[in-house]
C-alpha cells in the first residue's frame, strides 16, 4: 500500500470518528460538570456557619457581655443531667442572690445548639421549682459537642458552655467561670 494512499483515508474519515478530539474534550467536560456539581452544592446547602447579620452580632456582644456580668452578680450556677431513659432534661438553678422582681425566677429558657446543623436546636423552657429544680422533656439527644445557653425569662442574664454528650453524663455552668481575673 501506498503511504499516500492511508493519509488519503485518515483523512476522508469525519473527525468525530477519531478518538483524540473526544479524549481532548474529555478533561474539560468533567470541569463543567463538577463546576455545575458545585453550584448545586452551594444552592441547595447554605452555610450555616455564617451568619447575614454579622455586623448586629457583633454590636450585641457588650449587651451579651452585660448578661453575664449580671449573671455572675447574681452567683448564677447551673447544673443539668440528661436521662434518656426517661426522655427528660433535669436540673438545678441556684444563685446567690434573688433576681429583681418579675418573671425573671419564674422562667428559663434553655437553649441547645447543635455545632453544624441548625435544624438540630433545641429551645426548652422550664419553670424551676421554689428550690430552684425543674425538668424538661427531651426527646432523643443525639451525640454532639452541644452549645447550650441557660437565660432567665426577662433575658437579664445568662450562663452558657459547651457540653459533650454523651461522654459528659452531666454538665455544670456557672457564671464564675466567666469571671474577669482580678
Amino acid at each position: 500500500m501506498h503511504p499516500n494512499v492511508q493519509t488519503l483515508s485518515a483523512a476522508s474519515i469525519p473527525w468525530y470518528r477519531h478518538r483524540w478530539p473526544w479524549l481532548l474534550m474529555a478533561g474539560p467536560a468533567v470541569v463543567v460538570v463538577a463546576g455545575l456539581f458545585t453550584v448545586w452544592l452551594a444552592v441547595v446547602r447554605g452555610d450555616a456557619l455564617v451568619a447575614d447579620d454579622y455586623y448586629k452580632q457583633g454590636k450585641a456582644i457588650n449587651q451579651d457581655l452585660r448578661r453575664d456580668h449580671e449573671a455572675l452578680r447574681l452567683g448564677a450556677d447551673i447544673r443539668l443531667a440528661y436521662d434518656p431513659a426517661a426522655g427528660m432534661l433535669r436540673g438545678r438553678l441556684r444563685m446567690t442572690e434573688k433576681p429583681a422582681a418579675g418573671e425573671a425566677g419564674s422562667v428559663l429558657f434553655l437553649s441547645l445548639v447543635h455545632p453544624t446543623q441548625p435544624a438540630r436546636d433545641r429551645a426548652l423552657v422550664a419553670r424551676p421549682a421554689v428550690d430552684g429544680s425543674f425538668a424538661v422533656p427531651l426527646d432523643e439527644l443525639e451525640p454532639a459537642r452541644w452549645r447550650l445557653v441557660a437565660e432567665d425569662g426577662s433575658r437579664a442574664w445568662r450562663l452558657h458552655g459547651n457540653w459533650a454528650w454523651p461522654q459528659q453524663r452531666e454538665m455544670a455552668m456557672s457564671a464564675q467561670a466567666y469571671a474577669p481575673a482580678e
